[in-house]
């Protein structure tokens, strides 16, 4: 991606410059997956069939008829999550007075069962990234641990599935009711490892975050101040490794399957039997705005 592609995609120079270096690089990451997706997409000889989620939001199949159960007059507004706090010029027109809010099921989506699973989550609502296959992939070529290559499976799954900012840290919390712990930690802080360079296991600061953000890019403190405790944790490499097998991920002539991962999932991952988002876990309230991302309230 060109750094002037990348500065119209967060919505001008103005935009990227009122954004703090985390919030860049999670943009720089967003896009370049999305643009990732989009040349995949377009070698595809036709478009999936089933609706993608990418990014935060969900990707709709135009072709796609109506759900049949669809209430009439049910008017949707944009998930909240992503609210510019009224600083955004752009404006959603206002319900009409036959309307009522959306609650439930949104129509445009694929309908989740009663008992959802991790696998269910990717096909209707995250979608199948190809960033965070590649990665996955990436770890199992380098002969990773099993629980690596499944971290590097989810690294980015709140990015995909539901929000972009702070993403390691959401992503984090969304599994770390039904993973490893080693595995939510090293979710948990590759968000701030990334911004460190490490160059004796092999990373050496991303020349893209110069490239895109200046020399003078600097993260804010936290970053500085949970990358120093992590450097220092008997679980660094795992959330390392995480941050080796990210940057090298965005192939567009790498085609990967999530088949090839099933039984990763099926040993790493706790499925709750009443389905995620059901089971009054700590995080089931995350995975139920994943299954309604538009309810009003």
């Amino acid at each position: 991606m060109d750094r002037r592609s990348f500065i119209a995609s967060v919505g001008g120079a103005a935009a990227l410059a009122s954004m703090d270096a985390n919030q860049k690089a999670d943009a720089l990451e967003f896009a370049m997956g999305e643009e990732l997706e989009m040349a995949q997409a377009a070698q595809a000889t036709q478009a999936p069939e089933a609706p993608q989620a990418s990014g935060g939001g969900f990707r709709q199949n135009l072709k796609a008829g109506p759900d049949p159960d669809a209430e009439p007059n049910r008017y949707i507004s944009t998930a909240r999550v992503f609210t510019t706090y009224g600083q955004d010029e752009r404006t959603q027109p206002r319900k009409r007075d036959d309307e009522h809010f959306h609650m439930g099921h949104d129509a445009r989506l694929p309908r989740m069962s009663a008992k959802p699973t991790l696998m269910e989550f990717f096909d209707k609502r995250i979608g199948h990234s190809s960033h965070l296959l590649q990665s996955a992939r990436l770890a199992k070529i380098n002969g990773l641990p099993e629980k690596t290559i499944f971290a590097c499976l989810l690294h980015d799954i709140s990015v995909s599935g539901f929000i972009g900012g702070d993403h390691g840290y959401y992503g984090a919390q969304l599994v770390e009711p039904y993973v490893d712990e080693e595995v939510s930690w090293a979710i948990r802080y590759h968000q701030s490892l990334r911004f460190i360079p490490d160059e004796d296991v092999g990373y050496p600061y991303p020349e893209a975050y110069i490239r895109y953000f200046g020399e003078d890019f600097k993260p804010e403190p936290y970053i500085f101040k949970d990358a120093e405790y992590a450097r220092n944790h008997k679980w660094y490499m795992t959330s390392r490794q995480i941050c080796i097998n990210d940057v090298y991920s965005f192939d567009p002539n790498v085609k990967v399957s999530m088949d090839d991962f099933v039984d990763i999932i099926g040993r790493q991952f706790r499925e709750p039997e009443e389905g995620l988002g059901y089971d009054d876990s700590p995080s089931s309230h995350m995975w139920r705005t994943m299954i309604f991302p538009n309810n009003f309230l």
